[in-house]
């Protein structure tokens, strides 16, 4: 199929900074060739500047009419971004990232951490998807209209506000309890209520009345420092989990590693109406521009992507082409194909052309 035809997706692709160039490039190559073996529509990308090439053409790291061109699309690629080595001038307010998902209400982050055969894993039976709220909690940059939820007022003394609200704690409820709904049927609600009783009080709390809506899903919910500790002891056990948004930033690294590494970690932001993937690994300036870089964590995103579009299009072509770039990630590992973050051999291109040998084959 023609990648303009009249149903053809319509995503970004955003490279952003350090290894972003290659690892999104590899992941456009990847989407096209899982469309096409799944006899799904085409794609017609829209590539648009954020990072320090931003500013070097824009004089912003995230330029308005980057924001623009977003809001004409079905989704979007988006690599990662390096904020630290912006100029200082840059480097106040949000990061390109947090913008993003503020600007667009993508108040879901859908982290799944799972273990692949053939990458060295500390939990080899690790498959969970940590459900993170993504607009307000204990991060300073969503969770106020206005300013900052940090501040200082005076020199010597720091404050942060952390915001719950059932509004947004009912709509993540919902989208985990939906999840646990397609895969093992049991919901872990994370909070911190025994010190925070008010706010994550709050979230515990009305994630459970959302839970009664879902009388075949068990629900359960645990102390975010206690769930790191069964999370290392016994992650498997672990189906949906719903947090805040800094304790499901923490866990769900913390469960990437466990299950293998941060290089593989997928991730999903999304609203009711759009989505973005989005690797959760930075931009490791460090290799920049050497065919070194692991890209498999934005395959994933991506995969999830195409099937978070498959199930709001109702195209089943959709999906099976997000599956066929799961297996084929899946299936480049388990023939003990890696890059080099993961003890392996291949170089990024190398990597990819294995796994897009096996979408083609599957």
């Amino acid at each position: 199929m023609s990648s303009v035809e009249s149903n053809a997706l319509r995503l970004g692709s955003i490279e952003g900074d350090g290894i972003g160039r290659e690892i999104v490039t590899e992941t456009m190559r990847v989407v096209e060739e899982a469309l096409a073996a799944a006899r799904a529509p085409g794609v017609v990308w829209t590539p648009l500047p954020m990072g320090n090439a931003a500013i070097a053409d824009h004089a912003s790291p995230l330029p308005e009419s980057t924001f623009d061109a977003l809001t004409g699309l079905d989704g979007w690629v988006m690599g990662p971004h390096d904020s630290a080595s912006y100029p200082a001038e840059h480097r106040v307010g949000p990061p390109p990232g947090g913008a993003i998902r503020k600007r667009f209400d993508l108040y879901a982050n859908i982290r799944p951490a799972r273990a692949f055969t053939g990458v060295r894993s500390m939990s080899p039976r690790m498959d969970v998807v940590i459900v993170r709220e993504n607009s307000e909690g204990l991060y300073a940059d969503r969770n106020m209209f206005a300013g900052s939820g940090e501040f200082k007022p005076t020199p010597d003394v720091a404050l942060s506000v952390g915001v719950i609200t059932r509004q947004a704690t009912e709509r993540i409820a919902h989208v985990a309890f939906r999840l646990a709904r397609t895969r093992r049927k049991h919901v872990t609600i994370v909070h911190k209520a025994n010190v925070l009783p008010m706010t994550t009080g709050l979230f515990r709390d009305v994630c459970a009345e959302v839970g009664l809506q879902y009388p075949d899903v068990v629900v359960d919910d645990e102390h975010v420092d206690a769930m790191a500790a069964h999370l290392v002891r016994r992650g498997e056990e672990f189906d949906v989990v719903v947090t805040e948004n800094l304790f499901g930033d923490i866990l769900s690294d913390l469960a990437a590693e466990l299950g293998g590494s941060l290089g593989t970690a997928a991730s999903l932001n999304c609203s009711d109406t759009i989505a973005m993937a989005q690797a959760a690994h930075g931009a490791a300036p460090t290799i920049a521009g050497r065919n070194r870089a692991n890209p498999s964590a934005l395959f994933l995103s991506a995969a999830m992507l195409l099937r978070w579009l498959g199930e709001r299009r109702s195209d089943p072509t959709l999906t099976h082409a997000g599956d066929r770039i799961e297996h084929g990630v899946a299936a480049t590992f388990e023939a003990g194909t890696a890059t080099a973050d993961l003890g392996g051999l291949a170089s990024t291109s190398e990597f990819t052309e294995h796994v897009l040998a096996r979408i083609r084959k599957r």
